[in-house]
């Protein structure tokens, strides 16, 4: 057995746990997953609707499950939610021994409610819990958006002791919003009498999109005072929420949850994948250590932190002056930081449903090739 790399398992040392942001049919039957799990100190794992509409969308791996589905006659729709949930399950149960070593802090598998319901309160929490009958394992995660109809929609989740992955949080006043609405859960959930300690969170802040976005308008402004804050932006933004997270659970109403038993709502980064090759593959895997915090990379970043990623400690907690100082320094050249946040918000809602909608019609057609004209 290959040894885990010294890197991650440095990373793993300095209280950032390693997930994997990506899952397929053929990761899990090849053994992929369970080798990631033993050798790159992967602790959990993350879905979304872009990674199902690639792994289905490719078919490989789902002819059988497909073949049956056709037969039965069902409908385009169960036929995406059995398919997904069957590899949920089966990537659960691989991470299960992590999840029972951990007390449940890790060995989660998470997976999306659809993203079409992003909007409706009532209609997320209905297919939160059928997502959680479906797979029916302690360690799945249902990833809820942070929208505005999401909030409150998280809270009913955490109210019934589904585990909950806040997904889609880009700005800092959002993020907030979203720990207030974990507190509430949990403050529902000891109400009704659940035990606390079997609820889990972690609330997904967006990383690389901020860069992305915040890049291309320096770019475009061509000073050298804006041009120097290329690639600033989007640590500085995960660091003053990681900020937030200190003052929150460091507050009496969260005391209160943990005297009972209560987890922190962990911060995840999530879009950990650098999409600027000027910057190192690496970058928002170095610059985002600190300790209670989960990091979901794609299998290239997870490669790249393998071979040469510089783990030094802590590089979040110390550099919450130069992050408000690098922001204020953004909005002064005109860069509205709401605007930006508000607007990836949106357009990460919209990217999910289109990638939702072409999985949809993938297995239409492949149902419909079948002999069924799935609907």
């Amino acid at each position: 057995m290959i040894e885990v790399t010294e890197v991650l398992r440095r990373l793993s040392d300095e209280g950032v746990s390693i997930w994997l942001d990506d899952l397929s049919r053929k990761r899990i039957a090849s053994g992929n997953l369970a080798e990631l799990v033993a050798t790159r100190h992967v602790v959990g794992v993350t879905t979304n609707p872009s990674i199902f509409q690639a792994a289905i969308g490719s078919g490989e791996g789902y002819e059988e499950q497909l073949a049956d589905l056709a037969v039965r006659g069902v409908t385009v729709d169960e036929a995406v939610r059995m398919m997904t949930t069957a590899d949920v399950r089966a990537a659960a149960d691989i991470l299960r021994p992590v999840y029972d070593a951990t007390g449940g802090r890790d060995g989660r598998v998470s997976i999306e409610v659809d993203p079409r319901l992003a909007h409706d309160t009532a209609a997320t929490v209905a297919e939160a819990r059928q997502l959680a009958w479906l797979v029916d394992r302690p360690n799945v995660m249902i990833k809820i958006p942070a929208t505005k109809a999401g909030l409150p929609a998280i809270t009913a989740v955490l109210a019934e002791g589904i585990s909950v992955n806040v997904t889609l949080i880009f700005s800092l006043e959002r993020y907030r919003e979203v720990m207030d609405a974990y507190l509430l859960g949990l403050e529902r959930a000891a109400e009704r009498g659940l035990d606390l300690s079997l609820i889990h969170s972690v609330a997904s802040f967006f990383v690389s999109r901020v860069d992305a976005d915040i890049d291309k308008r320096l770019t475009a402004l061509g000073t050298e005072e804006a041009l120097a804050l290329k690639g600033r932006a989007a640590l500085a933004n995960a660091r003053l929420a990681y900020q937030a997270y200190e003052e929150v659970f460091a507050s009496d109403r969260w005391l209160k949850q943990a005297a009972v038993g209560a987890h922190r709502q962990r911060p995840l980064w999530a879009s950990t994948g650098v999409k600027d090759p000027a910057y190192k593959d690496t970058l928002y895997v170095d610059e985002l250590v600190a300790p209670g915090t989960v990091n979901t990379m794609p299998e290239g970043t997870l490669d790249a932190t393998a071979d040469h990623g510089v783990i030094t400690g802590d590089t979040v907690t110390g550099g919450y002056p130069r992050a408000r100082a690098d922001l204020a320094a953004v909005e002064r050249l005109g860069i509205s930081y709401d605007e930006v946040v508000t607007r990836l918000e949106d357009e990460g809602v919209a990217k999910f449903e289109a990638a939702w909608q072409e999985l949809l019609d993938a297995v239409a057609t492949s149902l419909a090739g079948k002999g069924v004209g799935g609907e």
